[in-house]
């Protein structure tokens, strides 16, 4: 599947107002779907880090509520899904073999799209990307204020087997070559899709049928359920962010939410992270389900309530214009991070595989 350069508007949520959207190649030549979008007399930017499986469309209504409160938004997709350069022959198979490789995704867009939007800068990150931006803790502490985190996952919730059992399972089946395949009883089809009564993501009907409405009418945005190599680099990514020596480094000033009724990510490993590290709050949101932000609207208040406490913050400064950055130039290379393989071609994506535990949108 080809990058999708423009943005969809889903069924009954029109595109945020002040819309531009383009793509951008990372350092290792993965070409990202971005969007921002402005606010009147801004007084800063949110920089949003969706979820496994998610993209932008997802957080349409998000951006609305965000320019309402005076801040800009920068969006993307992640490689592997979403509107970016899918990365497997199978268009709805979601891989990588390291959770580094998304640094580059994250490196390019505070390089090369953030900086035409006004500081300062917060980040906004939900799920696997709470994961992604927790790894990356130092490099967002010299460019961001606040970071703003929705059901981090930084382990497994009650809706998977046991954390261990999955581990040990993961390890074995890469060790034996296994690691682009999905998860056992995994398969293409899109999380959102699964029937309201039997989903765990929100409690909110219509949120829910939106965003599986959504899928249904554009399967391009979609992916499947996690590959082997890709639950086994998240994990590893788990042990990184959580040793003593990365908490006891973290410095960053931090907002946490836990949904109390999450079955996806582990709250207790969340409440480790927010007790053992310096400048981080913690708020448990009670009933809630994993998708804060698509759930109903007496959750979503509570998060508001807390957020508007929180950022921009007492100690934030003006608004610094907007630099404009000539996104041609040649920027600084990384080391190359690994980009999965050609697969052998694959058949048309199987909407009828059904999910295993472990294949939860992340």
């Amino acid at each position: 599947m080809d990058v999708v350069d423009h943005l969809i508007e889903p069924p009954g949520t029109p595109v945020p107002p002040d819309a531009r959207c383009g793509i951008v190649a990372a350092a290792d030549g993965v070409r990202l779907r971005w969007a921002g979008f402005d606010a009147p007399r801004p007084r800063g930017t949110v920089i949003l880090l969706q979820g496994r499986a998610e993209y932008v469309e997802c957080y349409f209504e998000t951006i609305r509520d965000l320019q309402a409160r005076g801040l800009a938004v920068v969006a993307f997709d992640w490689r592997g899904q979403g509107g970016s350069q899918r990365l497997a022959a199978h268009p709805r198979k979601g891989h990588v073999t390291t959770m580094a490789a998304y640094d580059f995704d994250l490196d390019a867009i505070l390089r090369l799209v953030a900086p035409a939007w006004p500081r300062p800068w917060y980040v906004l990150a939900h799920s696997t990307g709470g994961l992604i931006a927790v790894a990356n803790g130092a490099r967002l502490a010299r460019d961001v204020r606040r970071l703003v985190l929705t059901a981090p996952f930084l382990g497994l919730g009650s809706n998977s087997p046991p954390e261990g059992v999955v581990r040990t399972l993961a390890r074995t089946l890469r060790a034996l070559g296994m690691g682009r395949d999905w998860v056992p009883g995994g398969g293409a089809t899109a999380i959102h899709t699964t029937p309201f009564a039997k989903n765990f993501l929100t409690s909110d009907p219509e949120r829910h049928a939106r965003s599986a409405e959504m899928s249904f009418r554009h399967p391009e945005l979609a992916i499947g359920s996690p590959t082997v190599g890709w639950i086994a680099a998240a994990f590893e990514a788990m042990d990184r962010v959580l040793a003593p020596a990365a908490l006891e480094a973290w410095r960053l000033p931090t907002l946490i939410f836990s949904c109390g009724d999450d079955r996806v990510v582990s709250n207790r490993a969340i409440e480790t992270f927010s007790t053992r590290t310096a400048a981080t709050d913690h708020l448990i949101i009670p009933g809630a389900r994993h998708e804060l932000l698509q759930e109903r609207d007496r959750y979503r208040e509570q998060f508001w309530a807390a957020f508007d406490a929180f950022v921009p913050g007492s100690d934030a400064p003006g608004v610094e214009p907007p630099v404009r950055v000539d996104a041609s130039a040649p920027p600084p290379t990384p080391d190359p991070a690994p980009v999965a393989e050609p697969e052998a071609p694959a058949a048309a994506p199987d909407d009828t595989a059904t999910a295993a535990p472990i294949a939860a949108a992340v």
